[in-house]
């Protein structure tokens, strides 16, 4: 028998290696596959989408905040892994009476660290795991002596629109943010919290990010107003809030984008 706590310290116990697996989380899909697990996975949400195919070879069975409880108890899975954010309490509760579930929680560089050792643990793929880990403290420490001069940035992080809402304090995306030297002038408050657009004329970058609310160029426009001296930008908000293996190429997304703030 081992034991392992999760990221929200629940003692999870397995006598063998879990072969059938339930993702509910679409970052955590990601890493799986790039751990070479991907035959391990029997189900996965509609917004896992990487890699482009696996919704197409696995069962899918809901969302992150509705799930099928039918559909993944019809799987047999022997684990069902979740996160705290992007899944409720009731998800996690629902899923416990069907097998074991891990629950991840990240707020850093090093909490996802630690996740995907966590999983290198779990499914016997600690090699792997470790070539994933030392390749993203690399890339990071690369990234850290590149940014180290840069200019501060105060910016705001748009994650939706109606009602207009940003990433605050608590979250992995402000972690990366301040990472990237980009002071966020939401950072007071806690999480995603919806704001009322206000002229802002000390915020100097605008961030829309791809993801959850799919930005377009055509958004721009809403907030050219409120944010007269700032430059508003598109980014890809994998880059900024998938915590797993995708990590790997957050840090080159990262130097361009600076780059071409220039």
């Amino acid at each position: 028998m081992t034991n392992l706590k999760d990221q929200i310290n629940r003692v999870i116990s397995f006598e063998k290696i879990p072969k059938r697996i339930v993702s509910l989380v679409p970052s955590q899909t990601e890493l799986l596959c790039d751990l070479g697990l991907e035959p391990s996975i029997v189900g996965v949400t509609k917004f896992c989408v990487h890699p482009n195919y696996i919704k197409t070879k696995v069962t899918v069975v809901g969302g992150t905040k509705e799930i099928n409880l039918e559909k993944i108890k019809a799987l047999k899975p022997d684990i069902i892994l979740c996160n705290k954010e992007e899944n409720t309490k009731e998800i996690v509760e629902a899923c416990e009476s069907i097998c074991i579930v891990h629950v991840s929680d990240i707020y850093t560089l090093d909490d996802s660290l630690q996740l995907i050792k966590q999983y290198g643990c779990l499914f016997n793929v600690e090699d792997k795991a470790l070539h994933i880990c030392n390749e993203i403290e690399w890339q990071c420490k690369d990234f850290k002596r590149f940014i180290q001069n840069k200019k501060q940035l105060k910016v705001a992080y748009f994650i939706w629109k109606n009602p207009w809402m940003v990433a605050a304090n608590n979250t992995f995306i402000n972690y990366l943010l301040t990472l990237n030297s980009f002071d966020n002038y939401y950072k007071s408050q806690n999480r995603y919290p919806e704001i009322n657009l206000e002229v802002k004329p000390e915020i100097g970058l605008v961030m829309l990010s791809s993801e959850p609310y799919p930005f377009k160029e055509k958004h721009k426009k809403d907030l050219e107003a409120f944010y007269p001296n700032a430059k508003i930008v598109l980014v890809d908000g994998e880059m900024f809030s998938w915590y797993g293996s995708r990590l790997t190429k957050a840090f080159a997304y990262f130097k361009a984008l600076r780059l071409n703030l220039c």
